[in-house]
């Protein structure tokens, strides 16, 4: 066998066994280790029946009725995990045909025991045995309670039929002792079980539902910044086309360098494009300021900035607020065709926080109902508990503020 065929050969194993590393696998593992269980249970009592003597007819009916209840435990294993994981229906007949086997064995048992087919000892195991392997499926199968009391019933029944049939001294404390014992710990045993499972595929479901988020997040990330990264720069291209076209028609020299400066701006959105894919780009507040007064002054709009603390600010604040100056000078672009000035101020107040504001005249239509920008905007403050307002009074000014609580430098 070559390598190519070793390589599949596993490959199908390891989906027989339950597929790559996931809940299905889980789940698959824990369905054969209870399976497992009934056939050690199978094991144990092939092991009885070789070393009693108690005639072959009863050998006989007390082989038949285990073959049953070991059916019965592995078909109720797989039935009771899918309810309890939700994927099945309760099995309650089922539960109630595996009951009424264990205590027709039981009562078997009881009988072999008070007739003197088989001894004390040998009836002890019998006894701790079936009491000890009926314990989990009806747990793991029935509601919690109902299942507790239903397997409590049957062990205490079982307690009370080894007295009525002459099971005495230690060996029946070892049987009462045994079963107070053994039960409650396989019950748990199988509860837990479905309760890893289920905790295991609801932890899968969830790092589903987060990686969908997490790229719904992404799509939105990934929109908002490239809106935001060409929103001004195509502005200004068609700004200076503008002029360009105007200069040219007037046969001015300097259409040309216009036109330069458009391939200019042109070359660095590519960049920023890039950047934007690769996720890495952040905005510089600084850069940004000295962008927005040299794009607004060519656009013939006086701009006056107050940049106070910003070069002292944190990073994630600068790039928050570099956002902002971009964003708002875009919108005086788009919105305020009749601007004649823009004041854009960086300080730092009383109680700590940062402001930014920049106001503007000539304003149109508020600029939060004509795109994605100011939301976009709003969601990058929110991540540092920063809020973003806007005002619009009757003269035309519009005033864009953006705080962002914290340590702010003096």
């Amino acid at each position: 066998m070559n390598t190519t065929e070793t390589a599949m050969s596993m490959a199908r194993w390891r989906e027989r066994l339950g597929g790559r590393d996931s809940p299905d696998r889980f789940r698959h593992y824990t369905l054969s280790s209870i399976t497992l269980f009934a056939l050690f249970e199978a094991g144990l009592w092939a092991f009885w029946v070789a070393m009693v003597d108690a005639g072959p007819a009863w050998l006989a009916l007390v082989a038949a009725l285990v073959a049953a209840h070991v059916i019965l435990q592995a078909l109720l294993n797989r039935a009771a995990l899918c309810h309890y994981l939700g994927a099945a229906p309760c099995p309650r007949r089922l539960v109630a045909l595996y009951t009424a086997v264990t205590v027709t064995v039981v009562a078997l048992g009881c009988v072999l025991l008070a007739t003197g087919r088989i001894e004390d000892r040998e009836a002890t195991p019998y006894l701790l045995w079936m009491l000890m392997y009926y314990a989990g499926p009806p747990v793991l199968a029935l509601p919690r309670r109902t299942g507790a009391v239903l397997v409590t019933a049957v062990t205490l029944a079982t307690i009370g039929a080894a007295t009525a049939s002459g099971l005495t001294g230690y060996l029946l404390v070892l049987v009462g002792g045994g079963g107070l014992l053994l039960v409650p710990l396989v019950a748990v045993a199988f509860r837990f079980s479905g309760w890893s499972v289920r905790h295991v595929e609801e932890l899968a479901a969830a790092r589903e539902t987060e990686a969908r988020l997490a790229v719904a997040e992404e799509r939105l990330r990934f929109g908002r910044d490239l809106h935001d990264v060409l929103g001004r720069n195509l502005a200004v291209v068609a700004l200076k086309s503008e002029l360009a076209a105007q200069l040219a028609r007037r046969g001015r020299e300097e259409a040309v360098d216009e036109m330069v400066e458009v391939q200019r701006i042109a070359q660095e959105s590519q960049r920023e494009i890039r950047a934007v894919v690769r996720g890495y780009r952040t905005a510089d507040l600084h850069t940004e300021l000295v962008g927005a007064r040299s794009v607004l002054e060519a656009a013939g709009i006086a701009c006056r900035i107050e940049n106070g603390p910003a070069g002292r600010l944190p990073t994630d604040v600068q790039s928050a607020l570099g956002w902002v100056v971009r964003e708002g000078t875009t919108n005086v672009l788009r919105h305020a065709s009749g601007a004649s000035r823009c004041e854009v101020s960086v300080r730092a107040t009383g109680s700590g926080s940062v402001v930014l504001v920049m106001e503007n005249d000539g304003a149109g239509a508020e600029p939060s109902a004509a795109g994605a920008g100011l939301p976009g905007l709003r969601e990058r403050l929110a991540d540092l508990d920063g809020t973003l307002s806007t005002e619009q009074r009757p003269d035309g000014a519009f005033r864009l503020t953006a705080r962002i609580p914290g340590e702010a430098p003096a």
